[in-house]
């Protein structure tokens, strides 16, 4: 089977390879370019005031590895050291699923200081993640949220982490809404950006061929679906097959034409599954 991998490119080949070694023809169409913010001041400033979070929220495995690498040096020696004050006087931290569980790890947070949805989820996201955090939460003190900014998106919109947490533009709103309705108070920080990819011709050529000679794409993001619409704004998608990891995702798939969605978890062990029942 032919199968288009849409994650941005320094999470592609691994996809690449795997679907390759399972007996699938895998080519990567990445849809997001996505880099450190320009500016990291309110990055660094979010690490300044670490202790005074009850829970740091990453809504992405981006989301850790751009914030972990403003983290001071200082504190760099507290990886894996559950013991450690940064983590016994700091804040818990939430993964929204395994994905951005597992880049926790990897930046050196305890296990035991984790809080994600459980393995076997129906689903990965905020409301998963808030069905196994909402117990914990203490009002009247801050969780820290880290996201990603669209380039496109409003530029007005405030990225302190000191400022209060508007409930519009690109987060995780609905989880800010749920904290105030605690009497706790969400802050976002922005710690990447993301922005359409520039094709080359050959890729545009290619994804075009992909729309209707069988393929099947991989969506884990509603925004790569956007960008394809703009990228190949005249192309009709009534042929085309795609697995989408979210029933948002999926949404955002059939809203562009797509012809056949199936949805899935958004592992790897599950796409292939999913893979398989297409066969």
């Amino acid at each position: 089977m032919r199968v288009v991998i849409t994650r941005p490119a320094a999470d592609a080949s691994a996809w690449v390879d795997a679907l390759q070694a399972a007996g699938h023809q895998a080519l990567a169409l990445p849809l997001m370019e996505v880099g450190p913010v320009a500016h990291t001041q309110a990055v660094v400033q979010a690490w300044a005031q670490w202790p005074e979070f009850q829970a740091v929220m990453f809504v992405s495995a981006q989301a850790v590895r751009y914030f972990f690498e403003c983290q001071p040096l200082a504190l760099r020696a507290a990886a894996g050291d559950a013991t450690h004050p940064l983590w016994t006087a700091g804040p818990r931290c939430w993964a929204t699923g395994p994905g951005t569980h597992k880049a926790l790890l990897q930046a050196g947070v305890p296990e035991t200081w984790i809080d994600s949805p459980a393995a076997d989820a129906q689903q990965f996201d905020s409301e998963a993640l808030w069905a196994r955090v909402a117990a914990q939460v203490k009002p009247e003190q801050s969780v820290l949220i880290v996201r990603g900014h669209d380039v496109c998106a409003d530029t007005a919109v405030s990225t302190s982490a000191a400022s209060a947490a508007p409930l519009t533009g690109t987060g995780r709103d609905w989880l800010a809404q749920q904290l105030q309705g605690l009497g706790a108070s969400a802050q976002f920080v922005v710690a990447y950006e993301r922005r359409a990819p520039a094709w080359s011709l050959a890729q545009k050529t290619q994804a075009t061929q992909a729309a209707t000679d069988g393929s099947v794409w991989c969506f884990s993001s509603s925004q790569a679906i956007h960008h394809l619409a703009h990228a190949l704004p005249t192309q009709s998608w009534a042929k085309a097959r795609c697995v989408a990891t979210h029933d948002r995702i999926a949404q955002t798939a059939q809203s562009l034409g797509f012809g056949e969605i199936h949805r899935t978890k958004p592992s790897l062990a599950d796409v292939l599954v999913s893979l398989e029942s297409l066969a």
